[in-house]
């Protein structure tokens, strides 16, 4: 069964704010591009579960209505309090002047970066992006001359054991003048596209820190909003919070 194909412009991997906002930004530029964004999850913000520190600035430039807008950026910074952990009992608050200037948040927001893409969800459609939920682009497509194709995205309808059932469907085909990969910084097209093309045969090696977050529900009485609470120590040797999100 043929894989059916489907040409744009522009094809974007990944629907989180820099996808996104690549989308909207292109649209502003040329109205008349096809643009469309393939998103793995079953709804945009659906694999984003953070909170998250954001500076707006990008924003300000992409959007600088976006107040206006409804953007769910609506929670400024009040404080940041940073406290060295000593054991899983006791801490020390750092004075202000002890705070490295990374961890000072005036002028950021507090949000929620899934609430956020889906608002640009919404700002990209209403400029005729395509955006296509529950897709995940599993293949680089290329030209017989080597260059970049476009992306499909797989099959379905297969069993545990990679053979097609009665349901399968082949996977769609996105043929673009331009793929643009916005699944993160270890996304597996990107690593396989550097590895096609040795790109980073001149480069020095890439470092990555391993992140962990956790989403906690407090007791409302101690919830102060727009409160930054920054920790280091205790069990770890050193932690590095300096927060922020871009576009």
């Amino acid at each position: 069964m043929e894989r059916e194909a489907m040409e744009y412009d522009v094809v974007v991997v990944g629907a989180g704010p820099a996808g996104l906002s690549a989308a909207i930004r292109l649209k502003q530029l040329n109205p008349e591009w096809s643009v469309m964004v393939l998103e793995k999850g079953s709804e945009v913000g659906a694999h984003i579960l953070s909170g998250a520190l954001f500076e707006a600035r990008a924003l300000d430039e992409l959007l600088p209505d976006w107040q206006t807008r409804g953007a769910p950026v609506t929670t400024p910074v009040c404080e940041d309090q940073v406290f060295l952990y000593r054991s899983e009992t006791s801490a020390v608050r750092l004075p202000g002047f002890a705070v490295p200037a990374p961890m000072h948040n005036d002028g950021n927001w507090v949000i929620s970066l899934g609430s956020l893409c889906r608002w640009l969800a919404e700002q990209a459609e209403a400029l005729g992006v395509e955006i296509f939920p529950g897709f995940a682009a599993a293949e680089l497509l290329y030209h017989d001359d080597g260059s970049l194709k476009g992306v499909a995205t797989g099959d379905m309808g297969r069993d545990k054991h990679g053979e097609p059932k009665d349901s399968f469907q082949p996977g769609l085909e996105l043929h673009a003048r331009y793929t643009l990969l916005a699944e993160g910084s270890r996304g597996q097209l990107g690593k396989e596209l550097i590895a096609h093309y040795d790109l980073a045969a001149a480069a020095t090696a890439q470092h990555y820190g391993l992140g962990i977050k956790e989403l906690w529900e407090i007791d409302p009485a101690k919830h102060r909003p727009g409160l930054v609470v920054h920790g280091a120590g205790w069990p770890l040797s050193e932690h590095g919070a300096t927060g922020g999100s871009f576009l």
